[in-house]
């Protein structure tokens, strides 16, 4: 065993920021500078000629120190996270470089590590700049990864249970968009202290990536992690305060526990994303612990949700419109056209509207799927085929993320027109329920839209939660029976009567009214009984492209054969 003695060289290593120690190629110790003893806790005279066995924590399984030696010697370096014990028991991570070192005719093996469960030291907070963000100074992805790894691999006598958070938060991009990233920037630090305040000491988190964090947290048995993931929903219910503003997010959470969901940190992780989007398919600001069934179902999802993306891009030919005709109940007269957009995919087929148009609201993309709508009904516009008698309406379903967008009203102001000199009325439709939540600025957009002529429509009525009094405030003139109170219309009178309620407010409001859904000869001649004097549905005719679609009266009602 050689002792080293050239005294500039231990002045070096001695004063390094990192604690070193060096070993014999038989692994023991022969030299530990300053920083070594102030970390570990042990004085020189108590590790040298003893192996690096007597940091060990005892959580690392067999086949963790195999891989590292023979990681050492096949390439002469090993770096990673490895939990170790200080002099007083207490175990820690440190981030561990070993490599090899040849001097003259002898070789060592050189340790360089830090703690890297809490920094205080600015010459260690230098150094962890690539282990941590700078920002929430929590672990970075890196960093998290390795805690995972570790955590995975400790022995199986260790109590083995615990579960890893994947935490997205929802709506903060318009946080940046809003305020700017600086704003940002303050808002994901209280983030992250509100997420930190959720967990216990000894629990990990880290900051993945934007507005994506991910923890570890100890349980004793599985039934303690769904008080967790309610209370990292709770914490964000209510605004989060950076100096005077209020910004209001929620937090969309998923959960996988090792070993029931995977054995492997890598396969974790992943599980947990998968259950956090699963989540958020799900309305977001809840939490999803990893299910196979549902995982496969959001995986689904996010493969539609991706190929909507590319197709808007590069493949405008998937898109159609296609559409469904309105008449007058008593004379069978044609009174409006309602245009629906289609996309049929080369891989998933015709997929549901109900299933694409929410995935484009979640991916920022609804605009750019209206401008498909846009302009394939422009396209039939251009038609022969396609006019209009004047006083007929063509109606277009937008999202009300979209009114406050100024490309809304460049996009719409040229249709419209053209819509005109074809010879039809324009008409929007919008949901109720998200009608109820416009901003002032959305309502104004609204109501310069009624002022040019615009007929507004209250799709899906019934199914949100009006205030009569801020309906009347509305600038709406339509409102469009939810087709699952026309398909409760039946032989018994008492049906009738939310559909009697709809048609009696719209009489105080002087608004008109259509009944959607209908596929029925009863429920025709009900909603006729109640006055209702507009409706579509199948019975009268389906929704069909423009080849197929007769603009004369509607035929006999009794001709046809409901759906």
């Amino acid at each position: 065993m050689h002792v080293l003695e050239d005294q500039d060289f231990r002045a070096l290593v001695d004063n390094h920021p990192k604690a070193i120690l060096l070993s014999t190629m038989d692994a023991h110790i022969t030299y530990v500078n300053h920083r070594f003893r102030s970390l570990t806790g042990y004085r020189a005279d108590e590790v040298i000629g003893k192996t690096p066995a007597i940091l060990s924590s005892g959580m690392h399984s067999a086949d963790f120190y195999q891989n590292m030696w023979q990681r050492l010697e096949h390439s002469g370096r090993w770096e990673g996270l490895i939990w170790n014990r200080r002099k007083s028991g207490e175990n820690y991570p440190q981030w561990l470089t070993i490599y090899t070192v040849h001097c003259g005719a002898r070789a060592f093996y050189v340790g360089v590590f830090m703690d890297v469960g809490e920094l205080t030291a600015n010459d260690e907070r230098l150094a962890a700049m690539a282990y941590y963000d700078p920002l929430t100074e929590l672990p970075n992805r890196t960093l998290f990864q390795e805690f995972l790894k570790a955590r995975a691999s400790q022995r199986k006598s260790v109590q083995n249970l615990f579960a890893v958070l994947y935490i997205d938060l929802d709506f903060f991009k318009s946080v940046n968009d809003l305020h700017g990233h600086d704003s940002g920037d303050r808002v994901l630090q209280q983030a992250a202290a509100c997420i930190q305040g959720v967990l216990r000491k000894g629990d990990v988190v880290a900051r993945l990536s934007g507005d994506e964090f991910a923890a570890i947290i100890e349980l004793r048995e599985e039934a303690e992690l769904e008080p967790v993931c309610r209370r990292m929903n709770s914490v964000f219910q209510g605004p989060v305060v950076v100096g005077e503003h209020e910004y209001f997010l929620s937090a969309s959470v998923g959960a996988a526990i090792f070993p029931r969901h995977a054995e492997t940190a890598g396969d974790l992780l992943l599980k947990a994303d998968r259950a956090m989007y699963s989540a958020k398919m799900a309305g977001r600001a809840c939490y999803r612990v990893y299910s196979a069934e549902e995982s496969e179902h959001g995986q689904h999802k996010r493969r539609i949700s991706e190929s909507l993306v590319a197709s808007l891009k590069v493949s405008p030919e998937e898109f159609s419109v296609v559409y469904q005709p309105q008449y007058d109940l008593d004379s069978g007269r044609l009174v409006g056209l309602e245009a629906l957009l289609r996309w049929q995919h080369p891989e998933f087929g015709a997929v549901s509207p109900a299933e694409f148009v929410p995935l484009a609201e979640q991916r920022g993309v609804i605009h750019e799927l209206t401008e498909q709508l846009v302009r394939c009904i422009r396209r039939d516009l251009d038609s022969d085929t396609f006019i209009g008698k004047g006083d007929q309406r063509l109606a277009i379903n937008i999202s009300a993320r979209q009114i406050a967008d100024s490309r809304l009203e460049h996009l719409l102001d040229p249709f419209f027109e053209a819509t005109r000199q074809a010879g039809w009325l324009p008409e929007l439709e919008i949901t109720e329920t998200h009608l109820m939540n416009l901003s002032r600025r959305s309502l104004e957009q609204l109501r310069a839209f009624g002022d040019k002529g615009v007929t507004v429509a209250v799709d899906d009525f019934g199914t949100g939660y009006s205030s009569l009094a801020y309906l009347q405030t509305l600038p709406v003139h339509v409102l469009k029976i939810d087709r699952q109170f026309v398909s409760r219309l039946g032989p018994d009178r008492r049906d009738s009567r939310i559909v009697a309620a709809i048609l009696a407010i719209a009489d105080a409001l002087d608004l008109e009214v259509i009944a959607e859904g209908i596929e029925t000869e009863l429920q025709k001649s009900r909603l006729q009984e109640l006055n209702c004097h507009r409706g579509q549905g199948y019975l009268m005719a389906r929704p069909s492209p423009l080849a197929g679609l007769s603009l004369a009266d509607a035929e006999p009602s009794s001709n046809r054969t409901p759906a």
